[in-house]
């Protein structure tokens, strides 16, 4: 049988940009089908497709935290449930130590069988796609299923499991219905949940056709050698990469005073480089924990971002990386652990200490900002930019989402519309980006009036240690939050906070700068130069 063991270089780059296609298609299907604000508005979601092992294989790009781990949900799922995968069938997982990210974050999982019908009853999976969305509220202590102060996972929500959601073509309604009530903190609306898992399942089964279709235009054993080729690519890329970088350590403090630990070995002669978190702050009794799906996505995607290439992010990236976790430390709690700030936290921190280790630019903004209100009639999360850290030849970004979050904020229309509040004010926080040879970006203030009484979260960080400058370059400012309430009167907030919202009362988060690169004098010299 005649088998393709090299790449042509035309169809290469023909099947890169098609796997990437399909991931995209997926993402305008979930997009036009959700019915929350969250997934709809803001584009919290994720898009991938996987090969027959669960590895990734193209992506579009969408939340690159989300990206980065969803393979180890699709493989934790081929572990688990191996025996009883079927056509027609789609599983729901969100578990953060089976490869999930924190419970919001919700994957629906589907596997790609043979389309003739004859060998679909007895083949194993050719592909998988999934797609992962934030749900708006999943259940938890508070409206939003972000809870600043959560101590244990079961107070951050629903834990799904490799839960079928479709059985054999079949919508499980009632059993989904039902786990979504059946909590001791069940979800606050289901019925967006099952609208939300609709459109993700539709998504999918976008990706299941257009796979189809490439099967049946290029032929089976051509798709399934170009995945391969693709992740081989991508493998490549990453090495060159390695091949320029040299040894590094960095240890970054958070606000609560844990520290991330990492140090970089390259290893110029096999091209590979090791990748150890060892020192970095036991499990923590916050919910700062990182799952260990997490860690691995911020280290992907720093090392995608350092190639110049145009490869899709997938698992060939993380072929030439030793990655070192030690299990039990925040960047790999152990059940039941809190985690729902490690996904969009921790994870910002990680990235910024691996840039600091590798010398490549200073920190961005550090946090996403996590704001959060409702009540049992009303719930909404947001994620709020902030500045860039500058580069050995660039400035940092004023008010952009920075790293491993890439989501966008609810137009004010549709936010006043669905809720009840106002917009009252969105600007730039002038002067907050570290100076240096190359300035931080600045970040932003945004005050929302509550009209109703409500419950409201901040789950931040960067509030009390700034974001680091290198090479002489300032740090950024910290970020701040506050009540103005309606009498008149401010409340500081620290950064972590759940306070109750009266008609009247401003919220205003002003969110952290990047920090700068080299030293002004330095600034000084180049403009002398010009």
């Amino acid at each position: 049988m005649y088998t393709i063991s090299q790449p042509d270089p035309v169809r290469l780059e023909i099947f890169k940009n098609l796997y990437q296609f399909i991931a995209e298609q997926m993402g305008i299907v979930l997009q036009n089908t959700a019915a929350s604000v969250n997934i709809k508005e803001r584009l919290d979601f994720s898009c991938a497709i996987f090969d027959s092992s669960g590895l990734l294989v193209a992506n579009a790009p969408h939340i690159p935290v989300h990206l980065g781990s969803m393979s180890e949900s699709v493989r934790s799922l081929i572990h688990d449930k191996s025996d009883t995968i079927k056509s027609g069938n789609v599983y729901l997982s969100n578990n953060p130590y089976n490869g999930g990210t924190h419970l919001p974050d919700v994957t629906a999982i589907t596997p790609v069988f043979p389309e003739t019908s004859e060998t679909t009853l007895t083949a194993t999976p050719l592909f998988f796609v999934a797609s992962r969305g934030h749900q708006a509220d999943i259940g938890g202590i508070t409206p939003g299923s972000m809870p600043p102060h959560s101590t244990t996972v079961e107070e951050e929500g629903i834990l799904f499991d490799n839960f079928l959601l479709v059985k054999q073509g079949n919508f499980q309604e009632n059993l989904v219905k039902n786990f979504l009530a059946n909590h001791l903190y069940p979800a606050r609306n289901p019925d967006q949940n099952v609208a939300d898992f609709k459109a993700q399942i539709a998504a999918n089964e976008r990706g299941v056709k257009e796979l189809h279709k490439m099967v049946a235009q290029y032929g089976l054993e051509t798709v399934l050698a170009y995945m391969k080729f693709v992740q081989d690519n991508a493998e490549e890329s990453v090495r060159r990469v390695i091949d320029v970088l040299n040894d590094g350590s960095f240890s970054y403090e958070m606000d609560s005073g844990a520290k991330i630990q990492v140090q970089v070995k390259i290893d110029r002669k096999h091209r590979r480089a090791k990748i150890d978190f060892t020192g970095t702050s036991r499990q923590l009794n916050s919910n700062f924990n990182a799952p260990k799906a997490v860690t691995q996505a911020a280290v992907l995607y720093v090392f995608r971002t350092l190639v110049d290439d145009n490869i899709p992010l997938n698992a060939g990236c993380l072929k030439p990386l030793e990655i070192i976790i030690p299990e039990g430390c925040m960047l790999n709690p152990t059940y039941p652990g809190a985690v729902v700030a490690g996904n969009v936290e921790t994870s910002q921190t990680i990235v910024d200490a691996l840039y600091g280790a590798l010398g490549v630019m200073a920190a961005s903004q550090g946090t996403m900002n996590n704001f959060t209100f409702g009540s049992d009639r009303y719930q909404y999360y947001e994620t709020i930019c902030g500045g860039s850290g500058a580069g050995a030849n660039f400035d940092g970004t004023d008010a952009v989402h920075t790293h491993m979050t890439n989501s966008l904020l609810t137009d004010p229309e549709v936010l006043e519309t669905r809720y009840p509040v106002l917009v009252e004010s969105f600007s730039l926080r002038s002067h907050s980006g570290g100076k240096g040879e190359y300035s931080g970006g600045d970040g932003v203030v945004r005050r929302i009036r509550f009209l109703e009484p409500m419950t409201a979260n901040i789950l931040s960080n960067h509030r009390l240690v700034p974001p680091f400058g290198l090479n002489g370059g300032e740090a950024g400012k910290v970020g701040r939050n506050w009540i103005q309430r309606h009498n008149g009167t401010k409340e500081n907030l620290d950064s972590t906070a759940t306070v109750e919202m009266k008609p009247g009362d401003v919220f205003v988060i002003e969110t952290p700068g990047g920090g700068g690169f080299g030293s002004q004098s330095s600034e000084i010299t180049k403009k002398i130069r010009l």
